[in-house]
């Protein structure tokens, strides 16, 4: 395939799966992943180590993590020793690693600036925070709007 056709198609891929290739840190790891290894990682379930690696690089602690993408304290032990989350939890992960990613984005890499925003109330929200909404693919699309909102100017 020619050189610049392959480079289009894997970027409509990475548009696609919310990744870019060399994005950042906050891609668990999984940015240069196409769609379809993507899609394979997350049936098979992500290891648990990704889940820790997110909450390292954003400083947002391990339990508020889990109980964002709802893992009660229990699973998340046994989650821990089994070294790999389950698929819905995996698609769960990597849908509030997306979030936290663009925010980091929009606040052109400070990542405490970006966990604050996430963790406050905000109007177009209805009052609600990000990474609570987060935890819906409905609330994490309406979270990267209003961060693409941001992003060029308009404010809600």
């Amino acid at each position: 395939m020619h050189p610049v056709r392959q480079h289009k198609l894997r970027k409509k891929s990475e548009r696609a799966s919310g990744i870019r290739a060399g994005h950042d840190s906050f891609a668990l790891g999984l940015s240069s992943a196409s769609t379809d290894r993507l899609l394979l990682r997350l049936q098979e379930g992500l290891p648990f180590k990704m889940l820790s690696m997110l909450a390292t690089q954003s400083g947002i602690p391990m339990r508020e993590l889990a109980t964002v993408i709802e893992i009660p304290e229990r699973t998340l032990a046994r989650r821990r020793l089994a070294g790999r989350l389950s698929r819905d939890e995996s698609e769960r992960l990597l849908r509030v690693a997306r979030v936290v990613s663009k925010a980091v984005q929009l606040f052109e890499g400070n990542v405490g600036a970006a966990v604050t925003w996430l963790r406050s109330p905000q109007k177009a929200l209805s009052h609600n925070t990000p990474l609570n909404y987060a935890r819906f693919e409905l609330g994490a699309a309406e979270v990267e709007n209003l961060i693409g909102q941001l992003e060029h100017g308009v404010f809600s």
